[in-house]
C-alpha cells in the first residue's frame, strides 16, 4: 500500500485572460515518470475534490503499479466554489469564458512543461456533475481537441441535450457515463432535478448520434462516496490494462 501513497503532485497557478487569474492547477506525475517519455493526460474539472474526495492519485498510482495500466498524467483545474455553476453550466454568464481558457491556455499551458501528447486520443476531459457537463461541451465545441469525456452523473439537462442533437454525427466521441439509481431527486441551488432520467434521455440521443458510450448506472447517490469506487473502471475504460 505504501508505493500507492507515495504521489507525486505539483502545484502550478496558469495565468489567463479569460477567467479570474490565475488558476489554481494540481498535476499528478506516475510512477516512474520521465521527462523524454511521452503521455497522456485526464483534465480534471473541480480539480481539488477529484484529488481529495475522488483519491484519483492513489487510484492511479494503483492501476499502474498493480495492473499495469499505462502510466498517465491527471490535471486537476481549481474552481471557486461560488462561480461554479456560471462558469460550467452552458447557459451559465462565464461558460464561454472558462471553455476559452480552458483551450487557449490551460492545454498549451500544461504541454509546454511536461511530456504529454498532443492528440485528442491522448486526452481525456474528467467530471462531476456540472463538470461532467462542461467536459461534454468542450468536446462538442471542440472536436478537433477532444474526444473522450469521463461523466460521474452528467448534469445533463435541456440545453446539452439539444447541443447533442444539434451536433449530427458522433461516431468521433467517445463517452463513459455513470449514474447512482438514487439521484432521482438532487436537490441543487438551481432546482431539484431527477438524474437518472436526464442520463438515461441523454444516453439515448448520444446513441442515436452513434457516440461510443460505456454507460452504466449504479446504486448510490449524487456524492463522490458513488463517483470514487466507479473511478477505478472508468480509468480503465480509457487505459485498458494489458492483455496477458
Amino acid at each position: 500500500m505504501s508505493d500507492y501513497v507515495k504521489r507525486t503532485i505539483i502545484k502550478e497557478e496558469v495565468p489567463s485572460v479569460h477567467v479570474d487569474t490565475p488558476r489554481s492547477v494540481k498535476v499528478y506525475l506516475p510512477p516512474g515518470y520521465n521527462e523524454l517519455l511521452s503521455y497522456p493526460v485526464v483534465y480534471c474539472q473541480d480539480g481539488n475534490d477529484f484529488f481529495t474526495m475522488g483519491r484519483i492519485a492513489t487510484i492511479a498510482n494503483q492501476l499502474i503499479l498493480e495492473e499495469g495500466i499505462e502510466p498517465f498524467l491527471v490535471v486537476g483545474v481549481s474552481v471557486d466554489r461560488s462561480k461554479r455553476t456560471s462558469e460550467y453550466s452552458p447557459v451559465g454568464a462565464k461558460n464561454a469564458a472558462y471553455k476559452r481558457f480552458f483551450c487557449e491556455e490551460l492545454l498549451p499551458y500544461i504541454e509546454e512543461r511536461y511530456p504529454v501528447r498532443r492528440d485528442k486520443a491522448s486526452r481525456v476531459l474528467a467530471g462531476d456533475s456540472l463538470g461532467g457537463t462542461v467536459s461534454l461541451h468542450l468536446a462538442l465545441d471542440h472536436p478537433e481537441l477532444f474526444s473522450q469525456v469521463l461523466a460521474l452523473s452528467g448534469a445533463f439537462f435541456q440545453p446539452t441535450q439539444a447541443a447533442i442533437q444539434n451536433s449530427g454525427d458522433l461516431s468521433w466521441l467517445r463517452l463513459w457515463m455513470v449514474v447512482g439509481l438514487d439521484e432521482t431527486a438532487v436537490e441543487t441551488h438551481i432546482g431539484t432535478f431527477d438524474f437518472v432520467q436526464w442520463n438515461r434521455e441523454a444516453k439515448t440521443l448520444l446513441t442515436n448520434s452513434n457516440a461510443s458510450l460505456s454507460y452504466s448506472e449504479k446504486p448510490g447517490n449524487h456524492v463522490w462516496g458513488l463517483w470514487q469506487k466507479e473511478l477505478p473502471d472508468a480509468l480503465r475504460h480509457f487505459f485498458p490494462p494489458p492483455l496477458i
